[in-house]
């Protein structure tokens, strides 16, 4: 990694949590109010934002997953890839966490919690829904907050970039079969060309702009890309507090009619959550990885790119589908539930650090 780089990457992983950040679950919140009392009073507004499409895709909610996504993506250092050598255990122990355990643990908690334990209290015909909203999430792990989890538990800033540029370029080749694999397990029908479609147009089309635009900006030195991500920065959580607006604007009626939905949801997502973090920490441990490099490999499991996932759900299967609900309820939870892990990381260093 070039020296300019090298320092453009360590403030993208070390920048400290924003006050947006910090309380996104209650913005989140916040939006499911106002989604839900505006799709109440203006029902035919929302429905015609919803019928703005082309080929699958609605045109409002897809600026704004481009307007959300690229400022993470410009934070990704391909060239960083190199230097997994340096860390072989620890990257190791990402990909397969990420892409071996996480997938399929999240399938089977969502089998088990929406087809049997509340299967008898959530609708019927949303059950599959739900599942494949559950196995978006599960197959998309963490792009950008997890520069800011590295962060609070000290993590190594070079490890944490070499992961997450690995991740998202195993992402463009595994995401869309990992997917199509746990729907066909789970008897859901699997539409090849919407899911591929979204592939290229959340995860190929904005790299590729995100890394033009970073290359752009990193030749006026690192002071003048770190400029340019700070003022596009807040752009990211504008547009996704507007795309959950108009995700709970339609959801509204059936939320009302059955508000104990989110709280099922969040419980499979709470698990698996913990489940990849213990699994991914004690990994760690096991291997003797230094703590600074267990930190952001054990956090990159246990969040998710949430954003991928909502998008990639409003595609699939609409606005109004149980699998758009259910990753956004990912989105509710994730922050405080990463914030606990992050204080448990922390305070296990010295026993952590007893094995080493």
């Amino acid at each position: 990694m070039s020296a300019q780089c090298g320092v453009a990457a360590k403030q993208a992983a070390g920048a400290p949590m924003g006050f947006f950040e910090r309380y996104l679950s209650v913005w989140v919140v916040l939006c499911i109010v106002a989604g839900i009392l505006l799709g109440q009073w203006f029902p035919a507004a929302f429905q015609a934002l919803g019928r703005l499409e082309y080929a699958q895709v609605n045109i409002p909610v897809g600026l704004l997953i481009w307007v959300m996504i690229i400022p993470m993506l410009m934070k990704i250092d391909f060239a960083s890839i190199h230097e997994v050598k340096d860390q072989k255990a620890g990257i190791g122990i990402t990909l397969f966490v990420n892409w071996a355990v996480k997938p399929f643990t999240m399938a089977a908690l969502g089998w088990l919690f929406i087809r049997h334990v509340f299967a008898p209290y959530l609708p019927a015909e949303q059950l599959d829904s739900y599942i494949a909203g559950l196995i978006l999430l599960g197959a998309a792990p963490c792009t950008a907050m997890v520069f800011v989890w590295s962060n609070l538990c000290r993590g190594n800033a070079n490890f944490t970039i070499s992961q997450v540029a690995l991740n998202d370029l195993v992402m463009v080749f595994a995401f869309a079969p990992i997917v199509a694999l746990l729907l066909g397990v789970s008897a859901i029908p699997v539409p090849w060309d919407t899911l591929l479609l979204s592939v290229v147009m959340y995860i190929v089309i904005p790299l590729a702009i995100a890394q033009a635009l970073r290359k752009h900006f990193l030749r006026g030195g690192e002071n003048a890309f770190k400029q340019a991500v700070d003022r596009i920065g807040p752009f990211t959580i504008m547009a996704l507090l507007a795309t959950l607006v108009l995700l709970f604007a339609f959801q509204g009626e059936a939320i009302v009619k059955q508000p104990l939905i989110i709280a099922m949801l969040a419980v499979p997502i709470l698990l698996q959550g913990l489940l990849i973090a213990a699994i991914g920490y004690w990994l760690c441990r096991k291997f003797h990885v230094q703590h600074d490099v267990a930190g952001p490999a054990t956090m990159i499991g246990a969040s998710n790119f949430f954003e991928l996932a909502v998008a990639v759900a409003i595609v699939l299967y609409g606005f109004d589908s149980g699998a758009a609900l259910a990753t956004v309820v990912g989105v509710l939870i994730e922050v405080p539930v990463m914030l606990w892990l992050v204080k448990m990381v922390n305070s296990s260093k010295a026993w952590y650090e007893k094995s080493l």
